[in-house]
């Protein structure tokens, strides 16, 4: 399963609190040792199951919310049991399509 994740405080006082604060949010997720990538939007997170997906966002909104009066969650799942390494192999599937694509422009 694919848990893609956006977490910011509100109600701070500066832009740095934010950053300061998504970054604890982020070493939860790498503290976690589900494969994971960060970009600038989301970070994505792959479990075996439901719980130990939504466990790690949980805490991840946690730390956020011991810094921060109000905090804002965006998460998108992609549920599939039975499937594992997709976090690199979806991206993997469009590259090869790409590949293969004659080029039109």
């Amino acid at each position: 399963m694919l848990f893609a994740f956006s977490i910011a405080p509100s109600g701070g006082d500066s832009a740095d609190g934010v950053s300061a604060a998504v970054a604890e949010a982020v070493r939860v997720v790498r503290e976690s040792g589900l494969p994971n990538e960060t970009t600038s939007m989301f970070t994505t997170i792959e479990s075996e199951t439901w719980d130990e997906g939504m466990a790690v966002v949980k805490r991840a909104v946690e730390v956020v919310q011991a810094v921060a009066p109000r905090v804002s969650l965006v998460l998108k799942a992609d549920i599939r049991p039975g499937y594992t390494g997709q976090l690199t192999s979806k991206v993997e599937r469009v590259e090869q399509a790409l590949r293969n694509a004659p080029e039109t422009r």
